[in-house]
């Protein structure tokens, strides 16, 4: 597959402290991507150098197999940011045509429209008059306006509502049916689990993971078998087989651990305990986060 970003060996401090160390990863064309991390991680210092407006202290950055700065590299990429910045005393279609100028094969307006759930009032209405979801429609739009090869997200869907933030994702998922390369940052874990073909995990400005979210759920978090059950059942016979990590009760629900949930099926048979509304549970990407994120244990 060809590359579309190579960091090698990236480092950025500011002052004595270190932000992002030593960090060297590379994304093929088509590949959907999700940064994680929590507050201060280096997750928006990275992607800051990825667009060219921070310059590594070490290493080196490459988009196109070129320098970020480059004419030829800007053209190829959108990006929206977590600031929403735009241009006061313009309307909303003159800021889309005049950055749509600026590239060289454009996405027609009507097609940005469709794509972003902007209005034909929002089009009329000049920018400094747009509400904080109108201005977050337009960033998105600006960042398809040059039917970019590599789209950035920073934090997209913060601040949107429930409808926004489907069309967001529908409109994600059009574009990397079309081969397109997609990077983003999120908080929200099961937008990364949902959207992303690849998690780059970051922690203390280094990466602790790097892998599809099933594989990266399947290195911490245990599978187990869940079940509604009346609560004066007893589990004791369960505690008896070898095959069962661990029992516990949660929200109503007892959860079995175990790495062979096939035998835990047939043992609630057997049991005859009368489970109920039983569900395979194959980990959560909120359980693989705080563990190889925690302050108190390693990364693997």
């Amino acid at each position: 597959m060809t590359e579309v970003l190579t960091l090698k060996n990236v480092t950025k401090s500011f002052r004595q402290k270190t932000a992002v160390n030593n960090i060297s990863f590379s994304i093929s064309k088509g590949e959907v991507v999700a940064i994680l991390g929590p507050n201060g991680a280096g997750k928006t210092t990275t992607i800051s150098m990825i667009l060219g407006l921070l310059r590594p202290t070490e290493g080196e950055v490459k988009l196109f197999n070129r320098q970020p700065q480059e004419k030829q590299v800007r053209e190829k990429i959108g990006t929206m940011l977590q600031e929403v910045s735009v241009m006061p005393g313009l309307k909303v279609r003159e800021i889309l045509e005049l950055i749509r100028s600026y590239y060289p094969h454009p996405l027609p307006v009507k097609d940005l429209v469709n794509l972003t759930g902007l209005t034909e009032e929002d089009l009329k209405t000049r920018a400094e008059k747009l509400s904080g979801g109108q201005k977050r429609r337009l960033s998105f739009a600006l960042a398809l306006a040059g039917n970019p090869e590599l789209i950035i997200f920073d934090e997209p869907t913060v601040g949107m509502d429930i409808t926004s933030r489907k069309r967001f994702w529908q409109t994600v998922r059009t574009f990397a049916a079309q081969g397109k390369t997609i990077i983003f940052s999120t908080h929200y874990l099961q937008e990364a689990d949902d959207a992303a073909d690849r998690i780059l995990l970051f922690k203390d400005g280094a990466i602790a993971a790097d892998g599809a979210p099933a594989q990266i759920k399947a290195r911490i978090a245990k599978p187990s078998v869940s079940f509604t059950a009346a609560p004066d059942i007893s589990l004791e016979p369960l505690y008896h087989h070898s095959e069962i990590d661990d029992i516990y009760r949660k929200n109503n629900r007892v959860y079995v651990q175990s790495s062979n949930t096939d035998r835990v099926l047939e043992l609630l048979f057997q049991e005859k305990l009368g489970a109920r509304d039983i569900q395979i549970e194959r980990g959560k990407l909120e359980e693989a986060f705080e563990e190889l994120t925690s302050t108190t244990k390693e990364a693997i």
